[in-house]
């Protein structure tokens, strides 16, 4: 590319064997965007229809596969796209924003998981009180917090790194995470005093709060009789796969971030694929087993549609 060009775009230069196998990634590709984009949305239109899940544990789980489909349509659409051009290329500006909105959405996760750990420690800790407690106004300003927060502070990270000076214009990767960091000239100190304080806001603090709280529900349960322990395992199960299964997707984040330039392209690769398949995927096929009543109507929805 010349001067010109690479001042305003840059090359994602993550892809391997592209022009082999680009018409196999993009089928497998737009499959499972599909399945990502049906399996979250029917889950979401089961809660919406059906007054009985109008519960605040299952709003936040509605909001949740939400995000999961706003998250992977940042990244999919883009990635087909790819997959079919002759250069994987992207506008500098639209990197950024895609940027903002994959840290934006994987922030809201940990406070949205915060919030449903929340709600669970209430209901079965607290049970008279648990209409009190988390009423419509709570649900809603806990849900405005987990997107709102998030997208402030990530919006103030992309101020502070979007007018420095590139020495680089080819991200190891194929989206623009914090890869593009490796593209910058000199590491601004403020820029990772800044990270470092927003990675405590929204991945430590939630973290450790949906582990004090979890382990607040489990010392309860044990103490109390079986069947609540049985309704804490039910409902606190689930929960605790997506957070293990998010954790360990944004440890692959921070893994390419840090120690990128040693890994493999394959490598890099298969990790930015873990980070952004697996967890949309899992989601829906979580929630829509483990959970007893979503699963109830479910069942009763595909019956119905085979029926007709």
């Amino acid at each position: 590319m010349d001067g010109e060009v690479n001042e305003t775009f840059l090359t994602l230069d993550g892809h391997v064997e592209l022009h082999k196998y680009r018409y196999l990634y993009f089928v497998v590709t737009l499959t499972v965007y599909i399945f990502i984009v049906v399996a979250n949305l029917t889950i979401v239109y089961v809660i919406w229809m059906h007054e009985n899940l109008h519960e605040p544990m299952y709003v936040f789980i509605a909001a949740l596969l939400l995000n999961s489909v706003i998250f992977s349509t940042n990244i999919y659409p883009k990635l087909l796209s790819d997959f079919l051009s002759e250069k994987q290329i992207i506008s500098y500006p639209a990197c950024y924003v895609q940027f903002f909105l994959y840290y934006c959405l994987g922030a809201s996760e940990f406070s949205l998981l915060a919030a449903m750990a929340y709600d669970r420690y209430v209901s079965i800790c607290k049970p008279l009180q648990y209409a009190t407690i988390m009423g419509r106004t709570t649900v809603s300003i806990y849900l405005s917090l987990a997107w709102l927060v998030p997208a402030c502070l990530i919006a103030v990270m992309v101020v502070l790194n979007v007018n420095v000076k590139l020495c680089k214009y080819d991200i190891n990767g194929i989206l623009c995470n914090n890869s593009i960091y490796g593209l910058h000239c000199v590491d601004s100190k403020v820029q990772t005093v800044f990270g470092a304080v927003v990675l405590v806001l929204t991945l430590l603090f939630p973290l450790l709060f949906i582990v004090f709280t979890y382990t607040r529900i489990f010392i309860i349960s044990y103490r109390s009789s079986k069947e609540v322990r049985k309704k804490a395992a039910q409902t606190c199960l689930p929960h605790l796969l997506v957070l293990i299964s998010f954790s360990c997707l944004c440890a692959f984040d921070v893994i390419i971030a840090r120690l990128g330039s040693n890994l493999t392209k394959v490598v890099r690769l298969i990790m930015t694929l873990q980070a952004v398949l697996y967890h949309p995927l899992f989601n829906p096929i979580i929630y829509g087993l483990k959970m007893k009543e979503i699963s109830k109507q479910l069942k009763r929805l595909f019956s119905q549609a085979k029926v007709t």
